[in-house]
């Protein structure tokens, strides 16, 4: 075990289930991620995989055929699954956010309907938040849903979802007006519908788009699709939550979560191109010496360890805390920030020691290059982040005079 990102106080329990994963990320999927990257490929073997491990299930409680474990369990499996292929950990952090928010908002029979399905990855789950004419302003969604009688009609066009072709179970954040008289603050008329449909593309359901993959620069063989609503009819039992009105608070809840997840993927990638920079330096000879051997390569691995680890840390400290039932978002905005950017600087730095060489495909650093930026803007940009940080700083250190 290497020597850096270590976790201490982890339970019998915690250290098998991480021994079983990077067992299976060294063996499954790092020999052929860059492949399938390069190819654009859905990773079926690796997917089928993690469901027989149990992994789409770990935070969902045992009564529900889960193996509720904890947050900290679940963001250290995903820190491992990254360090092989972050598009995979991305495949399962959507699917777990929306078992989150059913476990904790959602009514019994949504629960007992979805939860067991979701543990064993039958029902695979997606959520979406962001429309094509605004990123991180959640406030300004025009996608609505009308009551109909006994259903809900939703219109509206959504953007990078991940997962949206493959899932099964969409939780869509709509404009919800019914009950809520106009000049209502934005956040307090929004609504979360839960959207069941077929795994594909085109007209999933009736009413319900998926028009194709989007064409990306990294993060692929999973699929970021648009999501198109026209007059798509919802029963009123698939409100999340049974009340129209919460669905802001649903999803941020939801979304902190997400944040200590995009943490755990950039200590993942980070590691990662620390793992194959310090690797490269010292098989690679210039100047009749191990290039590990100037002071130069040295100075670069010394700030990559000490990024990986303090990166680690914040993470592990986030995930602490939500555990522990306090409120998070101050180190989940922190983790989320510094993890992603310390990843982006660590990934340059191993591009860098591999000189001519980062810039072939031939080698894996290639793909994480590529890789490392969409954790600057997942789950919220770095700015974002700083937001958030700066506000919650405000409300702890409010000035008495």
């Amino acid at each position: 075990m290497a020597r850096l990102a270590q976790t201490h106080g982890l339970t019998d329990v915690q250290q098998e289930i991480l021994a079983t994963v990077r067992d299976f990320v060294d063996k499954e999927i790092i020999p052929v991620a860059t492949g399938l990257e390069h190819k654009d490929e859905y990773p079926t073997q690796i997917v089928e995989g993690l469901k027989e491990l149990g992994l789409f299930g770990l935070m969902i409680p045992e009564e529900y055929g889960g193996l509720g474990e904890s947050l900290l369990t679940y963001a250290l499996c995903v820190e491992e699954i990254a360090r092989g292929w972050m598009s995979v950990s991305g495949i399962i952090n959507t699917h777990f956010i929306v078992a989150y928010m059913l476990k904790q908002h959602g009514t019994q029979e949504q629960k007992d309907t979805f939860l067991p399905r979701m543990a064993l990855g039958e029902v695979r789950g997606a959520f979406s938040m962001s429309e094509p004419g605004l990123g991180s302003d959640v406030s300004a969604i025009t996608s609505k849903g009308v009551k109909d009688g006994d259903e809900y009609v939703l219109n509206g066009q959504k953007m990078w979802l991940t997962n949206g072709g493959t899932s099964t179970l969409v939780a869509v954040l709509c404009r919800s007006d019914e009950g809520h008289p106009e000049g209502t603050a934005p956040h307090k008329s929004m609504t979360t519908f839960l959207v069941e449909k077929e795994p594909g593309f085109g007209e999933v359901r009736p009413g319900l788009t998926i028009p194709g993959k989007i064409d990306k620069m990294g993060y692929k063989g999973v699929d970021t699709t648009e999501l198109i609503m026209d007059g798509l009819r919802i029963p009123a039992n698939r409100v999340l939550g049974g009340t129209t009105g919460r669905g802001f608070y649903q999803m941020m809840d939801g979304v902190e979560v997400g944040r200590v997840n995009v943490a755990a993927r950039g200590c993942g990638v980070a590691q990662r191109a620390f793992e194959l920079g310090v690797s490269y330096a010292q098989q690679r000879h210039t100047f009749g010496k191990q290039i590990a051997q100037h002071q130069a390569i040295q100075f670069k691995l010394a700030e990559m360890a000490t990024k990986v680890e303090a990166a680690h840390a914040m993470m592990v400290n986030a995930a602490r805390k939500k555990d522990s039932g306090e409120r998070n978002d101050l180190e989940a905005g922190m983790a989320k920030y510094l993890a992603s950017e310390y990843c982006k600087e660590v990934v340059e730095d191993a591009f860098r020691i591999h000189g001519g060489y980062g810039f072939s495909k031939e080698y894996e650093i290639e793909r994480l290059y590529r890789e490392a930026p969409m954790l600057l803007i997942g789950e919220g940009t770095a700015e974002i982040q700083k937001m958030i940080i700066g506000r919650r700083l405000l409300e702890e250190y409010r000035f008495q005079g």
